[in-house]
């Protein structure tokens, strides 16, 4: 099981990322784009995902991962059940979700040119 405190001790180490409360909820952000987001009762992750991708996420592991609400379907989005997911997901869905929003010299420069594979 993640916690809050898994993903912000992730975070932290992630350049340009600041952390913030906007409306009871937590969110890390690089500027002004967001790519975590918890819930207000913390159980549940979203975070940037390549809409293109998604339902195959959501598809594959149902339990895990769901859409987010439709009004945020137009953003590259999932959210999962933190209860449910694993150190180790974590780690690649939030550095995953870093690079998507930093500029790619700024990601090779702290993950190197090997990009592990989106699930």
């Amino acid at each position: 099981m993640v916690t809050v405190d898994d993903v912000r001790a992730l975070a932290r180490t992630l350049p340009r990322t600041t952390e913030h409360v906007i409306h009871d909820r937590i969110k890390f952000r690089v500027g002004r784009i967001v790519y975590v987001a918890f819930s207000r009762d913390e159980r549940s992750m979203g975070f940037g995902y390549p809409k293109e991708q998604r339902d195959a996420l959501v598809a594959a592991e149902p339990d895990l991962f769901f859409l987010p609400r439709p009004s945020d379907l137009r953003f590259h989005w999932v959210c999962c059940h933190l209860d449910r997911l694993d150190r180790e997901q974590m780690t690649e869905l939030v550095t995953e979700a870093w690079r998507m929003v930093v500029p790619k010299f700024l990601a090779r420069e702290r993950l190197g040119d090997g990009r592990p594979g989106l699930r």
